[in-house]
């Protein structure tokens, strides 16, 4: 095993690599820019290094940076957490270059996942079924062209960056006058994204259900699943709210241990590594797609440990470290349902307000965990990720996890301030209680065009109780705030 890990990471995942590597008894190294010098990662790390001004690109997105603070601090291994350059080849090709394991795939198969229009070529070799789309990329010349060979109109498409990932990579297309203006758009935000504008088409999967298959993969040709999981309740393509196992009704046994096989079946294909997730669509009809590949660990991956057992970011550095996976298939059970919500520090528009967390409460809830790098003084910046608090419940049934995150999402209190003008730091809560208790979600009948179609957020009923919540938030951490602040 690794006597000391660089965590290229920064806010909850880094703190989250911490805790693992502190399980194993390995020492940490944490990385930090201007704005992060007095983070939690920096708390709880062994030791720190400075990489940067606060933009990305001078910091965590700066490969030269990161790897000559990693030689510095004598680590032998560097974990890429999720976001900025986890799925980066070249951050892996910098690791082998130095000596450094890379904690992840290979560069060659990060290549591959990286590439979408690769992915899909990739899989429909492997017998795996993908979305009608075209086989590379296109340009403003032969859009049309290629859109009607799709059918379009008759069949909706979908612009999608090449590289990249997340929903701001992605245009959904109804009509042919707004296909060459959205595929123009879609460049212009590949390219401020990955430094690559290649954008492709892909019919467009109306009121389907997001699922992914987590899987781990040792680097002596052990593959297995460890089941899958619901992410359908997105805003503009953004996960909010996650689940393990998918609600009953949305998958057949057939069809679960379908998406499960082909999940190990490509992985094995690609000669994947480590810990990843193949993601599916899977249509109202229950016809499944291979999405793509998110070759690292998920945000969401906590709700999997929770019905598992298996700690996964644990299991990432064992197979870095050459370990053989220790557990056969038939040994990974699901034992109840979990949910995870995560919580924002952003206002009714769902924009990031940037501003200074000043006090929370601290509580450990019972069948459930928090996952959080908060601290009185935590600075929310417009450079980064809102994110605040993954809530994570589980119940023996997936009622009773519900039940159980309300409660949790609920007892959450912040007290904070607007960097702008001075004001309360509004954060979600309502939004998810709101989404939480509405009987699409309820009956496990959500697909990922429920937030904005049944669920409503712009809605005056759903703005109405975010005000109301907004201000019971904040008279109640005044209530609960110690010293001067109370």
């Amino acid at each position: 095993m690794f006597g000391k890990v660089l965590i290229a990471n920064r806010g909850e995942i880094a703190v989250r690599i911490i805790r693992a590597c502190k399980k194993l008894g390995i020492q940490t190294v944490a990385v930090y820019s201007d704005a992060d010098s007095n983070g939690l990662p920096v708390q709880l790390a062994d030791e720190a290094h400075y990489i940067g001004p606060s933009p990305p690109k001078e910091s965590y997105l700066c490969i030269e940076r990161i790897i000559a603070a990693a030689v510095k601090s004598g680590a032998q291994a560097l974990h890429p957490g999720y976001g900025f350059l986890s799925e980066d080849p070249e951050l892996a090709r910098s690791c082998e270059n130095v000596g450094i394991t890379f904690v992840g795939p290979s560069p060659e198969v990060l290549k591959i996942c990286g590439d979408k229009v690769k992915t899909r070529q990739r899989a429909k070799e492997a017998g795996l079924p993908i979305l009608p789309g075209t086989r590379g990329c296109v340009v403003i010349g032969n859009v049309k062209e290629q859109a009607k060979a799709l059918g379009f109109p008759k069949w909706p498409l979908m612009v999608k960056a090449i590289q990249g990932g997340g929903g701001s990579g992605i245009g959904i297309v109804l009509t042919m006058k707004e296909l060459e203006d959205i595929t123009k758009r879609l460049q212009r935000v590949a390219w401020s994204v990955s430094g690559n504008s290649d954008v492709y088409l892909e019919r467009y999967l109306k009121g389907a259900s997001h699922i992914e298959v987590q899987i781990l993969a040792d680097t002596h040709g052990h593959v297995i699943h460890v089941f899958e999981r619901d992410c359908s309740i997105q805003r503009k393509r953004q996960k909010l709210i996650e689940e393990a196992p998918s609600p009953e009704g949305k998958l057949s046994c057939l069809q679960r241990q379908q998406l499960l096989d082909w999940a190990v079946q490509f992985a094995g294909t690609i000669g994947y590594t480590n810990a990843g997730t193949m993601e599916f669509l899977v249509s109202q009809e229950g016809e499944p797609y291979l999405l793509e590949v998110n070759p690292r660990i998920q945000v969401e991956h906590g709700v999997t440990e929770l019905v598992t057992g298996l700690d996964i970011v644990e299991w990432q550095l064992r197979i870095a470290a050459g370990e053989v996976l220790t557990m056969k298939q038939e040994d990974i059970h699901v034992n109840g349902h979990a949910i995870e919500a995560r919580v924002y520090a952003e206002g009714p528009d769902f924009l990031c307000v940037p501003g200074t967390v000043t006090w929370f409460p601290e509580f450990f809830p019972d069948g459930g965990r928090i996952d959080s790098a908060l601290y009185p003084g935590f600075q929310v910046r417009s450079e980064y990720s809102p994110l605040l608090v993954k809530f994570l419940a589980k119940g023996k049934s997936r009622e009773e996890a519900r039940v159980r995150l309300i409660a949790f999402i609920k007892q959450f209190r912040v007290l904070g301030t607007r960097e702008r003008d001075g004001g309360p730091l509004p954060i979600n809560r309502a939004v998810l209680t709101y989404i939480l208790n509405h009987p699409a979600f309820c009956q496990g009948q959500h697909h990922t065009e429920t937030l904005g179609g049944d669920i409503n957020l712009e809605s005056e009923e759903a703005i109405m109780r975010m005000d109301e919540f907004s201000q019971e938030d904040f008279s109640q951490a005044l209530l609960y705030a110690p010293g001067p602040l109370g």
